[in-house]
């Protein structure tokens, strides 16, 4: 390591905020208002959804005993745009004041319960610092994701210059808030030849897209369909928790999709669309007809195409049941893994605790390479090897060995041979496509479905969104991008549902991504494609750092560790429209980012 690069001077920060370990450790691991009667168009015909169709939801004004009011603190005791977390009665409240006014609110993210008192006020928003879901603080609404709830809002009053929060003790208790949402009053649901609406894929894009489809009060039927046996699950979750049981990973339970009509067909194989009949065909032969479609498929794993590829305990990770059985395997055993990007690097961090030994082969020189770059790669790598990860790199494998059918031996291009129980494949996915290339709807020569701003494919009516679209980056002079990030899909699948309505909506928001590995995150915001310099801030050895990624002169994505809420307040100055300059950050100079100076 030694002379590869001179630290960099410490930064003065003033905005840092440093969890403690036992909170950051919990982040990755526990996860977990009145909408409008709205007219939209159905079957040509204007609908509205009533009162009397909506869930019974907590009383809007809860009996006396029910709430709590309580002084929480004194007017001058906040300055604009300063937040606080307030005791009341045994909750806690997160105020705010912004613009001389005083709001009240949940005060974690409902998403995997962040304080957001560490968070980001910009823009009569907060944004969570550990994965940059951004609440609106007048309403507690969810304005950008990941994460499918919002905050509760409480009364605010000001009296003999005490500020007053009023809470049900009920919403204090519970920390998130499901938007009202209409229920299925379609009478073709008993019919089951036709949808309004059909979703091909269940994960964070079809899941939005189906809730903010009731949520905008659209009471039509809605069928999701699925290739996994589970209802929609956390995903990202898999690689970094393995043995993460599937219910323990469920989005919402089995009763949200009964109470408001989102059917969900598992194990569910679409195998032709045709687009001029509007119709879909199953694997088994089940045709549905649809209205409006939206295809978030996903993506499938590239697989090794070595000799000796079909031997038995070699793995991809793609669902809760491969996740589970490469534990089970690995346990005291051997462990190869091929990939060092996010998915390849997070099942070997969690794998070392449990397995004998663990090796990772990598084409490049150092994980992470084409993403973080050659320095910020090499520090984790660094933080590997210190936990016994072995690292042979610039190398793949050319044969996998058996004993009795099983894996044995992994033996590597460079003539290395290396013992293996269990081998996890992570180089990779190729959008999940196949099925479509007679239907019309166009693909990219890669298999991308193009998508413009508002999710449209090429063919009307149908939309595209999550791992396997390419669509318009705002920020980035709208160039045509691939991003296939569990916070992207969420905002797709959103916009995708606001044109199903036709409310012209188009995608802007700031990719925002996150990865956690022996306990430490690495925070990411912004796409750094075609970087040319990285710009390094704080101390890469201590894995205490900040790094900014820019083509000429300009920073287009920044990376972070143990510099909280520093990425999610560069997401916020991204996402207003402003660009950050490369020799802001060349200087050291931070100003801009706390708000003082330019």
């Amino acid at each position: 390591m030694g002379g590869c690069f001179s630290k960099p001077k410490p930064v003065e920060l003033k905005i840092e905020v440093v969890l403690p370990e036992k909170e950051r450790g919990k982040e990755e691991l526990s996860a977990s208002g009145k909408g409008s009667p709205r007219a939209y168009q159905g079957n040509g015909t204007a609908r509205h959804f009533h009162t009397e169709e909506r869930l019974p939801t907590p009383h809007p004004y809860p009996s006396p005993q029910d709430c709590v009011e309580a002084a929480v603190c004194h007017v001058k005791d906040l300055e604009n745009g300063q937040m606080r977390e307030v005791e009341l009665g045994w909750g806690k409240v997160l105020l705010v004041k912004d613009n001389g006014e005083f709001h009240a609110l949940g005060h974690k993210c409902p998403h995997y319960g962040a304080p957001l008192v560490k968070g980001v006020l910009s823009r009569g928003r907060v944004r969570c610092p550990w994965h940059g879901a951004c609440f609106n603080i007048s309403t507690g609404d969810l304005e950008d994701f990941p994460g499918l709830d919002s905050l509760h809002k409480f009364q605010v009053k000001i009296e003999k210059e005490k500020v007053y929060v009023r809470a049900s003790k009920q919403a204090l208790q519970l920390q998130r808030r499901t938007k009202v949402m209409a229920k299925c009053i379609s009478p073709s649901a008993g019919y089951s030849g036709s949808t309004n609406v059909l979703i091909v894929g269940a994960g964070a894009a079809g899941l939005v897209c189906a809730e903010t489809l009731r949520q905008e009060g659209f009471s039509d039927r809605i069928v999701l369909c699925t290739l996994d046996r589970h209802l929609p699950y956390d995903r990202p979750k898999l690689s970094k928790s393995l043995d993460t049981q599937p219910e323990q990973l469920a989005l919402r339970p089995k009763e949200f999709f009964r109470a408001y009509g989102i059917e969900v067909l598992t194990e569910a194989q679409v195998v032709t669309v045709d687009v001029r009949n509007k119709k879909v065909m199953f694997k088994d032969g089940f045709k549905l007809e649809y209205s409006k479609l939206l295809l978030a498929p996903g993506s499938s794993p590239k697989t090794l195409s070595c000799k000796g590829k079909e031997v038995e305990n070699v793995f991809t990770i793609r669902t809760p049941e491969d996740a589970n059985r490469v534990v089970r395997l690995a346990r005291g055993r051997n462990v190869v893994v091929v990939g060092a990007g996010f998915l390849g690097m997070e099942v070997a961090a969690y794998l070392t605790e449990k397995a004998h030994s663990v090796s990772v082969v990598e084409l490049e020189e150092t994980p992470f390479r084409r993403f973080l770059g050659e320095r910020v790669g090499r520090a984790l790598m660094k933080m590997f090897e210190n936990n016994r990860v072995k690292f042979y790199m610039q190398t793949e494998v050319s044969e996998l060995r058996a004993q009795e059918g099983k894996l044995k031996e992994v033996v590597l291009k460079s003539s290395k041979v290396v013992r293996a129980d269990v081998c996890v494949v992570g180089i990779g996915a190729v959008p999940a496509t196949g099925f479509l290339r007679q239907s019309g709807i166009g693909l990219d020569s890669r298999g991308f479905i193009p998508v413009n701003k508002m999710m449209q494919t090429n063919v009307p009516g149908v939309f595209a969104a999550g791992d396997a679209v390419t669509f318009p980056l705002a920020w980035r002079n709208n160039r045509k991008v691939n991003i296939p990030h569990w916070q992207m899909a969420h905002a797709q699948g959103r916009v995708a549902a606001q044109n199903m309505l036709a409310q012209e909506a188009e995608i802007s928001t700031v990719p925002y991504l996150w990865t956690a590995m022996f306990g430490k995150s690495l925070r990411y915001t912004g796409y750094g494609e075609g970087f040319d310099d990285v710009i390094i801030q704080g101390d890469l050895e201590e894995l205490k750092f900040v790094a900014f990624y820019t083509k000429s002169d300009e920073v287009i994505a920044v990376a972070s560790m143990n510099y909280d809420p520093i990425v999610s307040k560069v997401a916020e100055v991204l996402a207003s429209g402003r660009a950050i300059r490369k020799r802001e950050v060349e200087t050291g100079d931070m100003s801009w980012l706390t708000g003082k100076g330019s």
